[in-house]
């Protein structure tokens, strides 16, 4: 038996690749699907069919392009008018050689939502492994609000079904595949391990020891937050994305060439960490920290126009091409680099201006504060997060909102940014500059470092 996690970082999203002997199958795959059919040549294999698991909302899927290149069938839940792919029923058994595949309708975190058991026919008839998708993770289980507030009830109760009438009967032994692990968007309080059976969901997983009425009353009251880009991603992964063909080739621009693309409306992100975002950037970039690009960019960047990279190494060019494929940002115009100058070297050795933000320290902060300082503390962390503690006084507007929302954001005097740890504020800092604000300033540690300081906090 053939069995391959692919894990996609910043999204959280986990694929699969399943085969045995010559044949293979692969679910929930990425956009830059690669990856899949080296694996299935190291095994031999050809890859025949690919399975969804829903319409995904936080990344274009891969499908179309992966069957564009390996001729495997597209199958997903019924339900929705797909442009592409094969519709399922409930109940349909596919056979890849020595293993075989069956459907189950698992409707609730979206209608058209569907689960796949997996047997091992040289073992059993017995399902050994089931793959979720959105509706069961490691200690959760998925969203209901997709639909908005008034469907949260019927989708919380269709969801409770499918876990405890179609999924968890399948056996305690089953190993549990999700879709999503720890930091994905779709779910709140997904654990960090990824490993489990269906088994230790029913005994541990918090969710699943409430009863129904519990349950949906749960689920109908958890706020997530739904960046703009899903609005995208249902239309793609509806549609089918773009086909790619390859991954976008972005040339490096010499500051001239990269200042002539803005002048045309292009869109700046800076890659780089914040506190050297803070030292010298280009003015109207956004901060968004590699690592961050998947979370952040699709709450701010546009789809119709290009996207211009700078990056604090250009190691990282790849990198964050892939992060913001797998987003549908397939308009990556290029990045700063002049010959060994690259990033925002290459500007200032032109002679080309730059901006700076200011950085606080935690203890720098405090004082201000306490001396009676003019100085708006603007908090750009969730809502979980704020309420858990924070700065007395502060406004607070969650980063993902603050374009939207900085009318709320006093513009006549210096503003410090807190999130968590600085990254966050880094964006929001750089929002407000983007927005017209003058004195912006990152505050470094942010709110761990307040805390590490044991100053105090209030909650409400």
């Amino acid at each position: 038996m053939i069995f391959e996690r692919v894990r996609s970082k910043g999204l959280a999203h986990i694929s699969y690749l399943i085969g045995s002997g010559s044949e293979a199958a692969v679910i929930d795959p990425r956009r830059d699907c690669q990856v899949y059919i080296d694996l299935a040549k190291r095994e031999g294999a050809k890859i025949r069919y690919i399975f969804e698991t829903h319409r995904n909302e936080d990344y274009a899927i891969g499908s179309i392009e992966l069957a564009h290149i390996t001729g495997a069938k597209i199958y997903h839940g019924p339900g929705l008018d797909f442009k592409y792919g094969e519709r399922l029923k409930d109940g349909q058994e596919f056979h890849i050689d020595t293993l075989k595949l069956t459907t189950i309708h698992t409707p609730g975190h979206t209608d058209e939502s569907m689960s796949y058991a997996l047997a091992d026919l040289t073992a059993g008839e017995e399902a050994v492994m089931v793959f979720t998708g959105d509706a069961l993770f490691v200690g959760d289980v998925g969203r209901t609000d997709l639909y908005g507030p008034e469907e949260a009830p019927r989708l919380a109760k269709n969801l409770y079904n499918s876990i405890f009438n179609r999924i968890l009967p399948l056996g305690d032994r089953v190993i549990l595949c999700p879709a999503h692990g720890a930091g994905s968007v779709c779910g709140g309080a997904i654990s960090e391990r990824e490993e489990s059976t269906l088994g230790l969901e029913r005994a541990q997983n918090p969710v699943l020891q409430k009863k129904k009425e519990d349950f949906i009353r749960l689920k109908v009251a958890e706020h997530h937050e739904r960046p703009p880009y899903f609005r995208k991603m249902e239309q793609y992964n509806l549609e089918g994305p773009p086909l790619l063909g390859h991954l976008p080739d972005p040339a490096p621009l010499s500051p001239i060439e990269f200042q002539r693309e803005m002048e045309m409306g292009a869109v700046v992100v800076d890659t780089r960490k914040p506190s050297a975002f803070g030292g010298a950037h280009i003015r109207g970039a956004y901060s968004i920290w590699l690592n961050g690009l998947p979370t952040f960019a699709g709450w701010v960047l546009p789809y119709d126009k290009p996207i211009m990279l700078i990056l604090e190494d250009r190691d990282h060019l790849d990198r964050a091409i892939k992060y913001l494929i797998r987003l549908g940002y397939d308009r990556i115009g290029g990045y700063l680099c002049s010959g060994s100058s690259c990033g925002v070297e290459a500007w200032y050795n032109e002679a080309l201006p730059t901006e700076h933000l200011g950085l606080l320290t935690v203890q720098e902060l405090k004082t201000r504060l306490d001396s009676g300082d003019d100085l708006v503390v603007l908090d750009v962390r969730r809502d979980d997060e704020w309420r858990e503690g924070h700065i007395k006084g502060a406004v607070h507007v969650y980063v993902g909102h603050l374009e939207e929302r900085l009318r709320e954001v006093p513009a006549d005097r210096p503003t410090a940014v807190v999130c968590n740890v600085g990254n966050r504020a880094s964006l929001g800092a750089s929002i407000l500059r983007r927005g017209g604000y003058r004195e912006v300033y990152n505050v470094l540690g942010s709110m761990t470092a307040w805390r590490k300081a044991r100053y105090p906090t209030v909650k409400r």
